[in-house]
Order: C-alpha cells, then structure tokens, then sequence
C-alpha cells in the first residue's frame, strides 16, 4: 500500500513541476498512447492493421484531423470505431474540458491547477471566466452535437440507410464535424452526397460553430438577436475575415477549378462554398476529389488549411487572428510607422510577439516536414506539400496519397498532427520555455541591420 502511495506522491510533484504547456503536451501524448494501444487490440479491427497505420489513426483522431491511411470501416470493428470517435470528442473539446466539467458538476470546485491548464489551452478574454468558460463549452457542444444528429439521421434515412445505420452515422458524424475531425464512415467521404442540401448543410453549420468557438459564436448571436450589443473587437477580426476568405476561397475555386466545370452550375456553386468552407474550417470533408484539383486550387487550399479559423475554437491553422497582426505589422512597418494599429486600435506587443512566433514557428514546420516526406517519398511535390500542410493544419483533406506514404512518412505526419492539435506555440514553449532565474538579468542591446 505504502507503494501505491508513493508513486502517487512521485507523479502529483511531477505533475505539479511541469508548465501548463508541458501538461498539456503529456495529456495529449497520453490520449494517443492510450488511443494507440486500445487500436491495437486485435477485437477492435476487422483485418489486421500495422502499429504504424494504428499509430497514425489515433494521432489523426485525438488531433481531429482525419487522414487516414487505411480505410476506416473495412479496418475496424464497431468498437473500433467507437474507440476513434471517442478520441476525437476528447481532442475536439479540448484536454481536461470534460474531467473539469464534470467536477464542476459535483462540487462546484476548481483547482489552480485546472485553472492554469485551461487558461493556457483556450485564448481568453479576460472578462470571461473560466468556469463559466467551461461550462458553456460543454453545453454548447452537447446542444450542437445533437441538433447536427437529428439532421443527418433524416437525411441518412432520406439516402436509404436502414434505422440503426442511420442512427450510428448521424451520431459519429455530428461529433467527427461540430470537432472539425473530418472522419467518416463513407471510404469515399461525402463525394456521393455533392447534390445532397440537408447533408451540405448539416456538415458546414456544424464545422463553422466548431471553428468559430463558443466565444464568437455566442458574440454574433447576442449581436444578431441584439443590435445594440457591441462585437469584440477579436469577434469582428474572426468574424469578418472568415467570410472574405470564404468568399475568396469559394469564388476561385468556382471559376478556377476545371474539375468542378463538368457539373451543374447549383452543385457546382455547393461544391465550391463546402470545399473552401472545409479547408477554412479544418473539418476536412470532400464532397469531389481534390486529387482532380489544379495546382492554383491546390495551392488556393493549402493557404485555407494555413490559415484556419478561430483561436477558440476547434479548427488548426495559424488562425485568422495570427494573419491579421501578421498583416498589420508588415502595414505598419512600410508606412515607418511606430505603433502597429488594426482598425484604428493598436494591437498590444505582446500578442504581436506571439503572433509573429506562431506565424515563423509553423512556417518552418510545414517546410521541414514537406522536406522530410520529400525525402523517402516520390510523389508529386504539390501533393506532398498539400498533405503536410493538411496534417499540421489537423485538416484531413487528401489528394489520396496518405496511405502509400513509407512508415517515415507517415510518422511524420502522425508527429505534425500531433504539433497542430497542441498549437506550434504550446509546442515550443513545451519544449523549450524556462523560467529566469534572475529576475534583474540585464541584456545589452545592439543594433541590427534589416
């Protein structure tokens, strides 16, 4: 007993010892450890799969990504696919999100230790507070996960599917959307649903409430319902610039594309909104084969997947936040000036410092590991770079090289996903961040030439 109870004391002051971005990088790796070894459970697949296509299964699960290099329902049983589904509930809502909740539940404490975590896992306001944070997350994601099953079980019932088929579907891809997760039980994804309004529909509310966040999404509602309610000024970023880069997106890949001429202008124009909505949004669905793609889409699509959505929600990318300082830092330094202002407010130092981080840090992420794929495998670069920037932006948009990449790739990719469900910026500091010992320390400056 007294052996028991020393372990417990060994991991509650190693647990206590690590930063918040340490903790977080442990609670994900657990997640896809854990993930990874129930995956490998012989009951769980109907074939048997490698431990690397296992591996990579549950890293593109917990990281919501959805890439797959083995098809999902010829590889896994039902349990198997419950196994999956459960990982990537648990990576969309967040590490801790629901264990909080549920204590919250009970007796309404919560420790400074959760408190730390979660404040370090979700870019908050500081007017908003935590615990109500989590609340609203966990009721937000329940209403919308249930209101997105309802839907799609009409329209998989309207499709032919029998009752408890229809049930599973809805159920698995209400969660696999609204977590931006991208899987589906379809070995074609949605390309047989292209003309399919209710399933088009259902798909693109749920991924857009996912990305977006309970934040921006509860802003826009209180806005929408109440004109005199005044968005943030981080809502009107988000907001504003997920719709012209959707209008942008939607209209080149409209007229740009010429595997989309072929088809009627209705399911053309539907085709062209989901695909550009699923890059922005990182939920990773297809409703046509992005293989046919040119290289001005693809490369139209990998700025999407880059970019992302919202930094509270559940979507990758670098965030439209991250591009707008990015933008208004290069602004500001072309006109010599001094502040670095965004519609008429200066943006404060420290977020652009963290902007710029994240914005250098996963550009030479999504450089190094193209490199490295390129390495062992021979495939077009546009589809390889497309690829990597699906895994590290947790996408799951395929050209349909995934599952012909060697072992090396495929680590790798499992490694990016794993960084882009962290944050590249959690990451580093992860790795990297520690604490000064002398709080006086003085640096000397020195010029440099630019």
């Amino acid at each position: 007993m007294g052996y028991f109870k020393n372990i417990g004391k060994t991991y509650k002051k190693f647990k206590l010892g690590l930063t918040p971005q340490q903790t977080l990088f442990y609670g994900f790796f657990t997640y896809i450890t854990f993930g990874f070894i129930l995956l490998c459970i012989p009951l769980l697949q109907k074939t048997p799969v490698s431990w690397v296509d296992n591996l990579f299964t549950a890293a593109s699960a917990v990281s919501t990504t959805g890439l797959l290099t083995i098809p999902l329902t010829e590889s896994y049983t039902f349990l198997g696919q419950l196994v999956i589904m459960v990982l990537f509930q648990l990576g969309g809502i967040g590490y801790l999100t629901f264990t909080t909740f549920i204590i919250l539940s009970t007796t309404r404490k919560m420790t400074h230790w959760h408190q730390k975590i979660l404040k370090t896992e979700f870019a908050l306001p500081n007017t908003l507070h935590i615990k109500d944070f989590i609340k609203s997350v966990a009721i937000f994601t329940m209403v919308m996960e249930t209101i997105g099953a309802i839907l799609y079980f009409v329209a998989f019932k309207g499709a032919g599917f029998s009752f408890w088929n229809a049930v599973w579907s809805s159920i698995f891809h209400s969660i696999s959307a609204f977590c931006t997760a991208g899987f589906s039980l379809d070995p074609n994804g949605f390309t047989s649903y292209l003309d399919n309004g209710l399933i088009n529909f259902t798909t693109s509310m749920l991924a857009i409430c996912g990305s977006m966040g309970f934040i921006v999404v509860t802003d826009i509602f209180l806005w929408i319902k109440n004109k005199s309610h005044q968005l943030s000024f981080t809502t009107k970023i988000i907001f504003y610039g997920f719709i012209i880069l959707l209008i942008m997106g939607t209209v080149l890949l409209y007229f740009a594309e010429p595997s989309l001429s072929i088809i009627n202008e209705n399911e053309r124009l539907m085709a062209s909104f989901f695909q550009a909505m699923s890059a922005m949004t990182t939920v990773g669905f297809n409703t046509v084969d992005i293989g046919l793609f040119s290289q001005a889409i693809l490369m139209v699509t990998i700025f999407l997947m880059y970019v992302g959505a919202s930094p509270s929600g559940t979507a990758g990318g670098i965030k439209i936040t991250t591009l707008t300082a990015v933008l208004a830092i290069m602004k500001s330094g072309l006109q010599g000036k001094k502040t670095v202002t965004f519609m008429r407010r200066k943006i404060p130092s420290e977020r652009l410092q963290i902007a710029i981080s994240t914005f250098i840090f996963y550009t030479l992420l999504l450089v190094l590991g193209t490199l490295l794929v390129c390495y062992t495998n021979n495939f077009k670069f546009e589809n390889i770079l497309f690829e990597v920037a699906s895994a590290l932006g947790t996408v799951g948009l395929s050209t349909g090289i995934t599952g012909d990449l060697d072992n090396f790739g495929k680590i790798i990719l499992s490694i990016l996903m794993f960084i882009g469900r962290l944050g590249v910026l959690t990451f580093g500091l992860a790795l990297w961040y520690k604490k000064s010992k002398n709080k006086y320390n003085v640096v000397s400056e020195e010029d440099l030439a630019i």
